[in-house]
Order: structure tokens, then C-alpha cells, then sequence
């Protein structure tokens, strides 16, 4: 796929990641929606970067977790730009908790964001990127592929993230593909110390951690380059998954 001049939606955009892959979209020459829930400085800030070099972007609002939103947000897009070419499931929380602390309404919060949004935002987009040929890319994150009992309902709701690729690869073909990226260590959470960076360093199969830049080069080959492949989870984690 050619992204110049095309269309993209990146959900989460105001922050880390995913502020990092709309930035990347907006650099190959795609007009950005940014969404936003609560950073909505950071969303606006990127859509001023983005506006200043050129480049076309809009913030848009919405809180994933309701449905309704979700299923809304890539046609209030559409009605904006006029078209959608790529949707980037990135928007997520990541909590620190065990499966013994886990209470029902921390499971159902991680569930509604990280796992739910994903389906509702891409049935609200389906018929755009039909129309358009597009492309899904979902986030997961190594811990869908492997457990991580520290982070329970997390890594429950990235291995959902690993099957819904799957379900959508399958139920919108042949028109869009749709893929996953699985980040390991490529933006460690900000609460971790040297020492613990250093032993996630140590213990990958490369010896280093990764950058944004590992991540958004994968997500670039899989919408560039990637026209005959769907249905496929791509880990960007330096080889921990195969430790």
C-alpha cells in the first residue's frame, strides 16, 4: 500500500506507542486522526508537530470503553477526512496486577479497553475499509503470547487481542488485511528503575531493549509491505518470546 494521501485512525495517539506510530503515518505522508480519552495534551500537541510540518491530522474524543463510542469513532473520522484507509487498534491500559488482587471491576476495565474497543472500533470501521482496500493493524504485546501471572487480566486481554486478529483476518477478507504487532521491550513502563531495565536488557536473546523507532519500523512493513500477509501476529521483542 502507497500511504500517501491515504487515511489513518490510531487509537491511544496522544501518548507513548501510539503517539509514536501516528507520528510515523503523518511522516509517510498519511492525514492523521488522533484519538484521545484522557491525554488529550499530548494528542493536541503531536496534531500542532504534525500541522507544522505539513502534514494534515485532527484530535478526536472518545472513550473506547462504551461501545457505542467505539462503533462511532472511525465514522466520525470518515466524515472528517472522507475516507479510511488504515486503523491502528493501539489505545490500552497496562496494570500491575496479580491474579490473586484482581477484583471484577479492575477485570471488566481492562477487558473494555484492551480487548473490547479493538472489536467495536474496527465493526464501526469495517465498511470504510472495505470500500477503500484498507488495513487493521491490532497492538498486543508479548504478554499475549506468553503469561505473565504479575500482570493477569493484561496479559488475558493482549491474548484476546491475538485471536481477534485471527476472527477479523478471516471476516474481512479478501478486501482488508488485518495483522497484530506484539511489542516486548521497546517502551518499558516509566515506573521501572535502571536495575530493572537493565535485567529485561540482559535477558533478551539481543541484549538491548528496543525503541518506539523497533515498533513503528514493523508496523510500516506490515501496511507497505505487507499486502499478502493477514491473519499473522508479529513480535517485535528482541527474541524474549523465544528465551
Amino acid at each position: 500500500m502507497d500511504l500517501r494521501d491515504r487515511v489513518a485512525l490510531v487509537t491511544g495517539a496522544g501518548r507513548r506507542l501510539g503517539q509514536a506510530f501516528a507520528r510515523a503515518l503523518a511522516g509517510r505522508g498519511m492525514s492523521v486522526a488522533i484519538h484521545h480519552h484522557t491525554s488529550a495534551a499530548g494528542a493536541d500537541e503531536l496534531r500542532r508537530e504534525i500541522l507544522a510540518q505539513g502534514g494534515r491530522a485532527a484530535c478526536f474524543a472518545a472513550d473506547l470503553s462504551d461501545p457505542a463510542a467505539a462503533v462511532e469513532l472511525p465514522r466520525r473520522v470518515v466524515s472528517q477526512f472522507g475516507q479510511l484507509d488504515v486503523l491502528v487498534n493501539s489505545a490500552a491500559v497496562m496494570h500491575r496486577l496479580s491474579f490473586e488482587e484482581t477484583t471484577p471491576a479492575q477485570w471488566d476495565d481492562i477487558m473494555a479497553l484492551n480487548l473490547r474497543a479493538a472489536f467495536f472500533v474496527t465493526q464501526g470501521a469495517a465498511s470504510s475499509l472495505r470500500a477503500t482496500r484498507g488495513k487493521v493493524v491490532n497492538i498486543s504485546d508479548l504478554s499475549g503470547l506468553e503469561p505473565w501471572p504479575g500482570f493477569a487480566a493484561h496479559s488475558v486481554s493482549k491474548a484476546g487481542v491475538v485471536m481477534l486478529t485471527k476472527v477479523l483476518a478471516r471476516a474481512l477478507a479478501p478486501e482488508v488485511t488485518v495483522n497484530a504487532l506484539a511489542p516486548g521491550a521497546v517502551l518499558v513502563p516509566d515506573d521501572y528503575d535502571d536495575a530493572e531495565r537493565e535485567r529485561l536488557a540482559r535477558t533478551t536473546p539481543l541484549r538491548r531493549l528496543g525503541t518506539p523507532d523497533d515498533a513503528t519500523a514493523a508496523l510500516l512493513y506490515l501496511l507497505e509491505g505487507g499486502d499478502y500477509v493477514t491473519g499473522e501476529i508479529l513480535a517485535v521483542d528482541g527474541g524474549r518470546h523465544i528465551r
